[in-house]
């Protein structure tokens, strides 16, 4: 096959850029060139040698090259596949997204999805992605776009308002260890060993990273009866506080039980297909004190996690040993293969509701199982939840709505219209515009 090229938009990440380029030395079936263009040059050029390192210490200096894009439309024209990761401003505005809320007793646990924080951080996202859209348009418009960008959903949904005929989509690792999850349950009440996630099959409905699993099997089986069975039991909820606190000492801040996703289970009849640190935000019930958080075993992720991270990874040197590829579960390359026509991919997609969501509007950015093969993405029409999950969707749906149009607009007093209503916000209006002022400034673009 023809060396395919690829565009990384935010090539400067120590994250996912560096993942992806590992995980593309895994394969023999595409050659490939890879474009990295970043608002911080210095970085991408950094990446670049790491890159070269990578092809290197994995044999595959042959076969995969790269470079560095002085200007998006360079990195753009002529490419195959797009992919986006980036943090949209200097990471200490995330201590604004989570410490003003925080002071008026909203407490996030990630706060770049929803809540206060998700929607700052899609303010200063949008724009962005309006411009890489138009970018793309005139330079790549038959381009695939892979989006790993939070808030996911509308990220996505902004390639899509300003150009419509683009072809993304969101690509999220949380339904992953869901899979994962579920196969180390069944493994356990079976007495077998741990399938590969891959072996389990879900349907998965919702809005990203608020998603659902309304069936799952393996080999045929349907394990859903196994796990009714067990949220019904005291072993499902213990009280988990002082593993949480201990989680929070040793700053595991990652770390769940997925107790979360079983009480949506016990009460709605669906498993959360998130981790419990995501579920959590959209809705008013486990984040209504450090405590409650805690008995269900998830802590939230503080800014100086944030801000020591960032240290870290721009400080790394990496090893050969590090540099050696090891599979990382996650899927971008698997999609870019399946896209290239090497195989058929059946994994979770967000892409605009073509009717795979029945209860959620046309055209909004969903998250459902898909086919993926030769420049093709099939949606699979999802099971409906219960009523009541479906009236929480439709929530957070109408507030993603109006911030869209909003951050479209440029409309402030739209953009609070969908701040006032999120779930987590539960202030009287005069102390809910008094929170959003003081974030507007201080959450804004700045690098």
């Amino acid at each position: 096959m023809e060396k395919v090229r690829i565009c990384i938009i935010g090539g400067g990440s120590r994250l996912w850029a560096i993942r992806f380029l590992q995980d593309l030395t895994l394969q023999d079936k595409v050659s490939a060139h890879v474009v990295l263009y970043d608002i911080d040059k210095k970085a991408a050029l950094n990446n670049e040698a790491v890159a070269n390192e990578i092809f290197k210490v994995n044999g595959k200096s042959n076969t995969l090259s790269v470079s560095v894009a002085d200007t998006l439309p360079e990195g753009l024209k002529g490419t195959d596949f797009i992919i986006i990761a980036i943090e949209p401003g200097v990471t200490d505005i995330r201590k604004y997204d989570l410490g003003l809320p925080e002071e008026y007793g909203i407490l996030q646990s990630v706060g770049d999805t929803t809540g206060p924080g998700g929607l700052m951080r899609a303010r200063r996202a949008l724009p962005l992605f309006f411009d890489f859209a138009r970018e793309i348009e005139k330079y790549a418009p038959e381009a695939w776009v892979i989006n790993y960008t939070n808030p996911m959903t509308l990220c996505t949904a902004a390639l899509y308002k300003a150009f419509p005929g683009i072809k993304a989509l969101g690509c999220c690792h949380e339904v992953f260890h869901t899979e994962t999850f579920i196969a180390e349950f069944l493994a356990e009440k079976r007495g077998i060993a741990v399938p590969d996630r891959r072996e389990i099959d879900i349907d998965v409905s919702g809005l990203n990273h608020f998603t659902f699993v309304t069936s799952a099997k393996y080999k045929g089986e349907d394990v859903m009866p196994l796990l009714r069975e067990y949220v019904r039991t005291d072993e499902a909820f213990p009280d988990l506080t002082e593993k949480g606190k201990e989680r929070v000492k040793d700053g595991k801040w990652f770390e769940s039980d997925h107790r979360v996703a079983l009480k949506f289970l016990k009460d709605f009849d669906v498993l959360g297909a998130a981790g419990d640190r995501h579920l959590a935000e959209f809705v008013p019930f486990f984040l209504t004190s450090d405590e409650m958080a805690w008995r269900y075993g998830f802590v939230r992720t503080p800014y100086s996690y944030r801000e020591a991270e960032a240290i870290r990874k721009k400080n790394k040197v990496y090893t050969d040993e590090e540099l050696i590829a090891k599979p990382s579960d996650e899927e971008g390359v698997d999609i870019l293969l399946s896209l290239c026509g090497e195989r058929t991919l059946k994994t979770n997609i967000n892409m605009p509701n073509k009717g795979q969501v029945r209860y959620l509007g046309e055209g909004h950015i969903v998250e459902s199982n898909g086919y993926i093969s030769c420049n093709s993405i099939v949606p699979i029409v999802s099971a409906d939840p219960c009523p009541a999950i479906q009236s929480m969707e439709q929530r957070i749906e109408k507030e993603q709505d109006i911030a869209l149009e909003a951050i479209w607009k440029n409309d402030m007093d739209l953009l609070f219209e969908a701040f006032a209503i999120d779930p987590l916000v539960s202030l009287h209006l005069d102390k809910a515009h008094e929170l959003f002022d003081k974030m507007l400034p201080l959450c804004e673009l700045r690098y």
